[in-house]
């Protein structure tokens, strides 16, 4: 299928870029602060707001092992409980933002990572679900996110094409018929030469569904490079203030750049247009300055035309360029002053070469 529908909006090629905004854990466990960042979503021009569904318990587990500790960068010597704890949303606050989402005119939805957050989800009356790259694998989560008919976003960093290919297949089969793929590269921040958006024609292509993009990098210009190869959803990381802190702070945009990235993308949509040739509307009256053939020298009545007395200059009064290897040699029908634009009543039917 080659676009899924997420209530009003349809998503997919030759359809506006569906912009999610992500709320991960830039709330810092204020719900007032994340109830702001929703307000900033909308003025910033996103269609959605996404949130995470989970407890650290569901995730992993409370162990100071070393299989445990983050080894890289930003989070880099935390345990994986101690981090989650921290980035968690609280799952009272989820259906009362969905409620303020909603008045807002924001969709909102959320990355399940369980089942009992797919139960949840549901309930809230969530109308679509986010699978994270990391649980890309978790075949029975895909098929319970499947089983409620809802469509299912589907990140893959990390993936191989293997890996991708049967999370698609796993949706399918549990009567998933709505499927969407995000290229993503899990580093945070991702540098835009690990970025590889050339992918996302070659998903788009293989797969047949529709394939956008979630970003960790800092880069406008990569989101709007992604729509410009195809990606038709952009899922970017939102906090009011990265010098706030918090986990996911250091790759996410704040209000301005969030609200510069929805302006670039939306030019870019317009850019891309559609295959054209010939004049557009905007170029009509630039039309008239194209080149043509000019007397450039006064001419006397049966002079003959040379490469001296005629040229092709701007704008584009006169005969058509092609035509001045047949006008040289000819003779004028009258008296030509210079820069009168040639025409056919100006040239005479005869050849004569010039003496000159």
């Amino acid at each position: 299928m080659d676009y899924i529908t997420i209530l009003d909006h349809r998503i997919g090629q030759g359809y506006p870029t569906y912009i999610i905004a992500e709320l991960s854990a830039n709330h810092r466990h204020d719900f007032e602060q994340a109830v702001t960042i929703l307000k900033a979503a909308k003025a910033a021009g996103a269609d959605a707001v996404k949130l995470q569904t989970y407890t650290p318990d569901t995730l992993t587990l409370k162990s100071d092992n070393e299989c445990f500790k983050v080894t890289s960068p930003p989070w880099e010597g935390r345990t994986l409980h101690d981090l989650y704890l921290e980035a968690c949303t609280p799952w009272d606050w989820q259906p009362r933002l969905k409620e303020i989402a909603d008045e807002l005119g924001l969709q909102l939805f959320s990355t399940a990572y369980d089942d009992a957050a797919v139960d949840f989800l549901q309930g809230m009356g969530v109308p679509a679900f986010k699978i994270a790259s990391f649980e890309v694998v978790d075949l029975p989560l895909l098929r319970k996110a499947a089983l409620t008919g809802k469509p299912i976003i589907v990140s893959t960093g990390m993936a191989t094409l293997a890996e991708i290919d049967e999370a698609v297949r796993t949706i399918r089969e549990a009567g998933g018929s709505q499927v969407a793929l995000l290229k993503c590269t899990s580093a945070y921040p991702a540098p835009p030469e690990e970025m590889n958006l050339r992918t996302i024609p070659h998903l788009a292509d293989g797969f047949e569904l529709p394939v956008g993009l979630s970003d960790h990098s800092l880069d406008l210009a990569v989101p709007v490079a992604a729509v410009a190869l195809g990606a038709c959803i952009i899922e970017k990381h939102l906090t009011m203030s990265r010098a706030a802190g918090g986990p996911d702070s250091v790759f996410s945009l704040e209000p301005h750049e969030f609200r510069a990235m929805v302006q670039a993308v939306r030019s870019t949509e317009k850019a891309l247009g559609a295959v054209h040739y010939g004049v557009s509307a905007g170029e009509a009256t630039s039309r008239a300055y194209r080149r043509s053939l000019f007397v450039i020298e006064d001419i006397r009545a049966e002079e003959v035309f040379t490469l001296r007395n005629v040229r092709s200059i701007r704008p584009a009064c006169g005969l058509h360029t092609r035509y001045l290897g047949d006008i040289i040699g000819r003779q004028a029908t009258r008296d030509i002053q210079r820069g009168t634009p040639l025409s056919w009543d100006l040239i005479g039917n005869s050849r004569r070469m010039s003496q000159e």
